[in-house]
């Protein structure tokens, strides 16, 4: 079972199961996760689906694109170490399990 969780600013968390190939941020919309907004539909043109990967799970994923860079420098909440889009990380493909925290603002 492939699954995420979502720790959100005020304290609480949200476990997904997810199918694979599905991205954070579809995983996100499709089950109701509040604060991932995910406005163009997962082209890495907006940064409203900013999260923050937990050290642990960071080995695991690729490299940011170049796209994926410029957008974070975007995002509403200030980068931080960990910063992603969750359009680019897809389960299955790039975790199997995976922990984030998600900015106050998107």
């Amino acid at each position: 079972m492939i699954t995420a969780t979502f720790n959100n600013y005020i304290g609480g968390a949200e476990l997904v199961k997810m199918e694979q190939g599905v991205s954070i941020m579809k995983a996100a919309i499709l089950n109701g996760v509040g604060n991932i907004v995910g406005e163009c539909g997962g082209q890495a043109m907006c940064a409203t689906c900013h999260v923050i990967v937990r050290p642990e799970h960071r080995e695991q994923l690729p490299p940011l694109s170049e796209d994926e860079d410029e957008m974070l420098d975007c995002a509403a909440t200030a980068r931080a170490e960990g910063s992603r889009l969750g359009c680019q990380l897809k389960a299955g493909e790039h975790f199997s399990t995976i922990e984030v925290d998600l900015p106050e603002t998107q």
